[in-house]
C-alpha cells in the first residue's frame, strides 16, 4: 500500500477503475464558510491517490472529469456532504454515487452506529484510527499522519460495500438504495441551495 500525493488535481492519464473510493477534508462542516483541503481516492487496490487543494483553487479538470463520468461509480461513506463540498469548490456534481452510510442505515436497522469505524470493524474486520480527524487539514504541508488517517477513510470502502449489498439483496432493499443513491447528488445540491435541515417533502 501507498500513498500518492499530488497538488491541485490529479495527474493526466491516471485511471483508477471502474469503482472509486472518494472523500474530503475540509475546515469545517460549512461548504460556503470552510475551504475544501484535501480529496483523497482509491481504486480498491490498496493504494490511495490524494489530491491537496490550494486555497482560493477553483479548478481540478481531471477530477471532475472523473466525478462526472458516468461509467465510474464513485463511492463514499456520507457521500452527501463530500459531493455537496466538491461541487461548491469546483461545479462538479459527482454521479453516478454509492453511499455506504445511506446501505447502511437501510439494513442495520438494530443500531444507530453507522459510522465508518463502526462499520469497517463490524463487517471488514478492519480497525481504523480517527486521532487526525480534527487535525489542521488547511496546512501548508499534511504530515504522514494526516494522510495516513485520509487515506484509511478510503481504502476499505470496496470491500465495504461488498458486504453491504450482500445485505441490502438479503433484505430485499437493493432498488430502494439505488434510488437513494441516484438522489444523493441532488440531496447534496439542496444542501448548497439552502434547505440543509428542512425536509422538503413533509406537509
Amino acid at each position: 500500500m501507498a500513498n500518492h500525493l499530488y497538488q491541485n488535481d490529479l495527474p493526466d492519464g491516471l485511471d483508477l477503475g471502474p469503482a472509486v473510493a472518494i472523500d474530503c477534508e475540509t475546515m469545517g462542516l460549512n461548504p460556503h464558510r470552510d475551504r475544501l483541503c484535501l480529496i483523497q481516492m482509491s481504486g480498491g487496490d490498496g493504494d490511495c491517490h490524494l489530491v491537496q487543494v490550494h486555497k482560493g483553487q477553483t479548478e481540478a479538470p481531471n477530477l471532475c472529469r472523473m466525478l462526472e463520468d458516468p461509467d465510474v461509480l464513485k463511492l463514499f461513506h456520507f457521500g452527501r456532504f463530500d459531493i455537496a463540498a466538491m461541487s461548491h469548490a469546483f461545479g462538479a456534481v459527482a454521479a453516478p454515487v454509492y453511499c455506504t452510510k445511506i446501505a447502511s442505515k437501510l439494513v442495520r436497522t438494530f443500531t444507530d452506529r453507522h459510522g465508518l469505524k463502526y462499520l469497517l470493524n463490524e463487517l471488514v474486520g478492519v480497525d481504523i484510527s480517527k486521532h487526525q480527524q480534527q487535525s489542521d487539514w488547511g496546512a501548508e504541508k499534511l504530515t504522514d499522519a494526516q494522510l495516513d488517517y485520509a487515506a484509511s477513510d478510503v481504502l476499505y470502502l470496496h470491500k465495504l460495500r461488498d458486504a453491504l449489498n450482500a445485505k441490502l439483496i438479503r433484505e430485499g432493499r437493493m432498488e430502494l438504495a439505488q434510488s437513494c443513491f441516484d438522489f444523493l447528488p441532488t440531496r447534496a445540491q439542496l444542501d448548497l441551495e439552502g434547505w440543509p435541515e428542512q425536509d422538503i417533502f413533509s406537509h
